[in-house]
């Protein structure tokens, strides 16, 4: 086994056990950490993919931004065991239901897929580098980028004009 591969399995291994811990762990703070290390180790696979760009969007989007924002919102609730709502018994069931349901389907999907036949380039080629994507970007998308720039722009000052105080 080389590096590559025992980096992979090790961020396989911290991706799903802190998964896990976000699932079952009784602190909402502590399950937004675990949901960040979470984030991290699957910014580590497509490091391990020759994807950087989304190695970095997932850093700044998921773990920077949405991760603080779940922190403050939680801790804004001021949420304690006294003023928490008791779950019902049907809605554990339900949930239950739910799970199962969906790892049936995840189950049925995974048994037709074709695996074999489909491998990642990770030692050679240039899909995933941030040169190319600009390239791309620049060179054949150029004029959808700079409507959505546009699109934006006017979000942002709709944004202002709507939340500036009269």
């Amino acid at each position: 086994m080389n590096a590559t591969q025992g980096l992979f399995w090790f961020l396989s291994a911290l991706a799903i056990g802190s998964a896990l811990m976000v699932v079952t762990s009784k602190n909402l703070v502590y399950s937004v950490l675990y949901l960040i290390v979470t984030f991290f180790a699957i910014s580590g696979h497509y490091i391990l993919l020759n994807a950087q760009f989304l190695a970095i969007v997932n850093l700044i989007v998921y773990a920077g931004a949405i991760m603080v924002l779940f922190l403050f919102v939680i801790m804004l609730m001021n949420l304690n065991t006294e003023t928490e709502a008791q779950r019902k018994r049907w809605l554990k069931f339900a949930g239950a239901i739910a799970g199962g349901c969906l790892l049936l389907v995840m189950v049925a999907t995974l048994k037709r897929a074709d695996y074999k036949s489909y491998t990642a380039q990770t030692s050679q080629g240039d899909i995933g580098l941030i040169n190319n994507l600009g390239m791309a970007l620049f060179k054949e998308y150029v004029v959808p980028f700079e409507i959505s720039s546009i699109l934006f722009l006017s979000a942002m000052v709709g944004a202002v004009v709507i939340g500036k105080r009269d």
